[in-house]
């Protein structure tokens, strides 16, 4: 018989750097686990990762066992890794803070294919292209 599950928490936590203080500690201790035992699992993972914010499911069971998936890191910062900048437009109809070019978009996507809800890299580019659009990023041939 599988184990019944008592909660389901998403959080994200830049990687390698996942400490007991807040929002961590607050979010997983309400359930009964063993946050130190959480936090070093959760940096071992996402040691390779360093740089990004990586979302994670952490599937807590009534048992006070748990499990957690590592998602890919937000598409948002892989466009910003992509281009060097250090954060998004303000006013992105009016204030273009980049340029990003269909090759780059179709690496970003594939990357992310996991996490999006499509089969297709054309459908996960425009996916990703709507998203530099809201940062302000003008896509490019």
């Amino acid at each position: 018989m599988a184990k019944q599950i008592k909660a389901v928490v998403k959080i994200q936590i830049p990687a390698g750097r996942a400490t007991p203080a807040p929002p961590i500690g607050p979010a997983l201790a309400q359930h009964g686990l063993n946050i130190a035992e959480f936090c070093q699992k959760f940096n071992a993972a996402t040691q390779d990762k360093a740089g990004f914010t990586i979302p994670a499911e952490v599937t807590i069971y009534t048992d006070r066992t748990y499990t957690f998936k590592l998602k890919t890191p937000p598409a948002s910062e892989l466009i910003k890794k992509a281009i060097g900048i250090e954060k998004g437009s303000g006013v992105p109809n009016k204030t273009k803070v980049g340029k990003i070019t269909k090759a780059q978009l179709k690496e970003i996507a594939e990357k992310k294919m996991p996490d999006l809800n499509t089969t297709d890299v054309e459908q996960a580019m425009k996916i990703i292209a709507g998203t530099a659009r809201n940062m302000g990023i003008e896509v490019v041939n």
